[in-house]
């Protein structure tokens, strides 16, 4: 009876949720952008057709592409998805249709189990050997390519956590956040912010971040890199109950200190929106927001601290790759995909794409560049130091946030589950989806 309340209480949230996204553009691109590059794709002929996961460095990735045309003649078209879109399901999509992309997206284990029949063996490009990155297939081939290090943890506003005394190098455990979010709280009219934080937990839009990345701290905060305790025990549907406890815990205070509506119903720009423009000190997203500050005209210094949710102090923060490209092993355009991957990886043009209009940290050794946006200079500290923690959440099952535990995320938010509710329903609903 309790498995049947609770998978219930899931469901109402995920169909609402799914009713709410359907109408939002958010990060990802609309119908009509996508049906103009898939008939672009298919009446060139020639063209190298790329489905990029990540909406913040599309801009960035079609000024190389056109570089790229300018210098070799090979078309390349950027078909970009982000914010609530589902990725998987689109190429699933592209893949019925035969319209598979040259090159595409997948975002670790999981999606690796879905498409590794359709991964090209990238093992003898020379990129590989510049990287230890890489996604490797369970025979030890390259088939992932990598283009990013990216971290996360709670970003802050540096100039307001200055101006209520709280200094960010202190904020490493349970204890640490609640006494700087009640400082900041008391503050907030003369510091000029609605709320202390900025989260948004709606499920329908927001499970990547809920479900994946603030989850990706219970998997390995703290951790030694390589540690697969906790991801381990996901697999085969099992939970720790008193870390999950402490995540909890964490997780309520967060929604405390929260601006309710974004909380509740805030898409992915909302929430960037209330924290670039100065109204909260904390927002719950890493250093891929680095490309959108400008365009919000952001003056304040900022950093990335650690998702500290555990009693003990916790230093460092997850920073691994964010996803990889495959290219697409029944295409006809494999040796140009592996000629355009080569170029992004190791020319002078690709590294600066990737670094510095991208704004993110290069995996690959041979590229010297460091990043000039705020956070992915402050995530280089952490990576530089070694105070990092890997993403074992990619080696979850498909889907497992989407379809189960972002959900969960979000009746916490709502207050319609308790610190044990959470705890309950959480370990209920990943036992379920792995079973």
């Amino acid at each position: 009876m309790k498995k049947k309340v609770l998978a219930m209480a899931m469901m109402g949230v995920m169909a609402m949720s799914l009713m709410t996204g359907c109408g939002e553009k958010a990060a990802s691109q609309t119908g009509t952008e996508q049906s103009e590059n898939q008939t672009q794709a298919k009446s060139s002929g020639q063209a190298i057709r790329i489905v990029n996961g990540k909406i913040e460095i599309d801009e960035a990735l079609k000024a190389f592409a056109k570089k790229y045309q300018e210098k070799t003649g090979q078309e390349v078209i950027i078909e970009s998805l982000g914010g609530g879109a589902d990725i998987n399901g689109t190429l699933k999509g592209y893949l019925a249709a035969g319209n598979m992309p040259d090159l595409f997206v997948f975002g670790g284990e999981g999606d690796f189990k879905t498409w590794k029949d359709y991964m090209t063996d990238l093992s003898g490009e020379e990129w590989a050997s510049q990287t230890e990155f890489s996604f490797k297939d369970e025979a030890g081939k390259v088939v992932g390519f990598p283009y990013a290090v990216e971290g996360f943890g709670i970003t802050y506003n540096k100039d307001i956590l200055e101006k209520a005394g709280v200094d960010p190098a202190s904020l490493t455990s349970y204890d640490a956040y609640k006494k700087a979010f009640e400082t900041i709280d008391s503050k907030k009219e003369e510091l000029g912010i609605t709320a202390v934080c900025s989260v948004a937990a709606e499920s329908g839009q927001m499970y990547w971040s809920t479900g994946n990345h603030l989850f990706g701290y219970y998997l390995s905060g703290g951790l030694k890199r390589g540690d697969t305790t906790y991801i381990d025990m996901l697999k085969e549907g099992k939970t720790d109950t008193g870390r999950l406890g402490e995540f909890a815990d964490y997780m309520k205070l967060l929604f405390d200190y929260s601006d309710p509506t974004t909380l509740i119903s805030g898409t992915y720009d909302d929430q960037l929106a209330l924290w670039a423009q100065g109204k909260t000190a904390f927002i719950t997203q890493g250093n891929w927001i680095d490309p959108s500050l400008p365009d919000y005209q952001v003056s304040f210094d900022c950093g990335i601290a650690p998702f500290a949710f555990t009693k003990n102090e916790m230093k460092g923060i997850l920073a691994d790759c964010p996803s990889w490209w495959a290219v697409y092993n029944k295409g006809t355009q494999i040796d140009a995909a592996k000629a355009f991957l080569k170029e992004l990886a190791l020319s002078e043009d690709g590294q600066k794409c990737l670094v510095t209009e991208c704004g993110m940290i290069s995996p690959y050794t041979s590229n010297k560049l460091s990043p000039s946006t705020p956070l992915a200079m402050n995530l280089k500290t952490y990576v530089d130091s070694g105070n990092t923690y890997s993403w074992e959440w990619t080696k979850m099952p498909e889907g497992i946030a989407m379809n189960a535990t972002g959900a969960v995320f979000e009746l916490y938010a709502k207050g319609q589950i308790d610190r044990d509710g959470f705890v309950d329903m959480m370990s209920t609903a990943i036992a379920d989806y792995v079973k």
